[in-house]
């Protein structure tokens, strides 16, 4: 599969049911996937990391200053 290729349902479905790229049960591991937020193992539960996409950790950092300065911002 190219990186212009987007994967079809039944393989990221595939993708997500595989232990395999799940780290402690919790943490999406995957390099093929390249979503940066993919759903959780229970959908309804809202969306998780991939944690193997480069851009998922440039993501959380962001996140993560935003909160900080919110907070510092509302002292």
């Amino acid at each position: 599969m190219s990186d212009k290729e987007k994967p079809s349902k039944e393989t990221l479905e595939k993708w997500h049911q595989d232990p395999d790229n799940w780290k402690l049960g919790i943490f999406y591991f995957n390099k093929e996937d390249k979503r940066i937020f993919p759903p959780k193992r229970k959908a309804q539960f809202g969306w998780t990391i991939n944690f193997a996409n480069p851009l998922s950790i440039l993501a959380i950092v962001a996140i993560i200053t935003i909160a900080i300065l919110i907070t510092k911002i509302r002292k």
